[in-house]
């Protein structure tokens, strides 16, 4: 699997995905949108956009290459480094392609310029939902038909009298009705139609999206590229062994519980912009408290429980 396969698959569940030493592919939720040209319908999806100040690791993209090849956090920090320098090799001399993500090249001013996929819709409650196009009401043209009909046969207001309308008024209010009712039964038509696919991918969504959006990077069967069906384990419980300003010595902080022989890991940044170390992740809360309790005896009386739920 490609490094650009790792990153397709964590934007379906992060808002910000950072290759090291790159920069950071980001991603914002807009609204179902209309084009009044082609009269189509688009579902909610994410916008993706690039921004190449965003070098630092923040550790996601990492610990997802070390849990999908099983190799260590190191060695997966030196594949995304091999990636990378392959990929600034290739945008000396032509475009890069990213496979479901876009395209990355380098203008006149050596800046790189980013042009996202318009194929891939990474908003997992717009799943199975796909553009819709409404002929237009062509209310204007109609009117028009009115108008000339008026000025062949124009109406004129009745006498206070018993005599009988002529033939052609009746039939012309007759055309007039069904014109109203045919237009008011077209929009029914197509709001009944919209509807259907809307509640279709609805139900294939339920399948999913739960699985999607409540995964973390921490996945014990990894996720083949843009494949949701496949069963994931979420570790819930995190023994945190310190939150770092800098993330030189949150890498410190794991290199040395790594050599103490724990599972450790770097959970990411969290909303105070600290980068999270922990001992170790578990699906299970007693197993958690009962490790931490041996961590506070052993190691650290500092260690405490970090409880997630996504």
């Amino acid at each position: 699997m490609t490094l650009a396969n790792y990153i397709s698959n964590l934007l379906y569940r992060y808002e910000c995905v950072i290759v090291p030493d790159f920069g950071g592919f980001v991603t914002n939720k807009i609204s179902a949108k209309v084009n009044h040209f082609t009269h189509t319908f688009y579902a909610p999806s994410k916008q993706l956009t690039f921004n190449s100040h965003l070098q630092n690791n923040d550790g996601l993209l990492a610990n997802y290459v070390a849990t999908s090849q099983k190799i260590s956090y190191q060695k997966a920090i030196e594949f995304i480094h091999e990636e990378v320098s392959k990929w600034n090799r290739s945008l000396i001399t032509e475009e890069l392609e990213l496979e479901n993500i876009g395209s990355i090249h380098l203008n006149n001013e050596q800046k790189l310029i980013f042009e996202p996929t318009n194929t891939m819709n990474y908003l997992t409650s717009s799943f199975g939902l796909s553009s819709y196009v409404s002929p237009a009401v062509k209310r204007i043209a109609y009117k028009e038909k009115v108008t000339q009909l008026e000025t062949v046969a124009p109406i004129f207001p009745l006498e206070e009298n018993n005599r009988k309308a002529p033939a052609f008024i009746k039939y012309a209010a007759a055309a007039a009705i069904i014109f109203a009712l045919g237009t008011v039964g077209w929009k029914e038509y197509q709001k009944i139609e919209y509807n259907n696919l809307v509640a279709k991918a609805e139900q294939q969504q339920q399948k999913v999206e739960k699985t999607i959006q409540e995964a973390t990077f921490v996945i014990s069967n990894p996720l083949p590229t843009i494949t949701l069906n496949v069963a994931k384990e979420t570790h819930n419980y995190h023994i945190i062994a310190g939150a770092f300003r800098e993330p030189e010595n949150a890498e410190k902080k794991l290199q040395q519980l790594l050599q103490k022989g724990f599972n450790a890991k770097i959970l990411g940044v969290n909303k105070w912009n600290l980068t999270q170390v922990a001992y170790q992740s578990f699906n299970s809360r007693n197993e958690a408290i009962n490790t931490l309790n041996s961590i506070k005896k052993t190691d650290s009386q500092d260690a405490w429980l970090l409880v997630k739920e996504y």
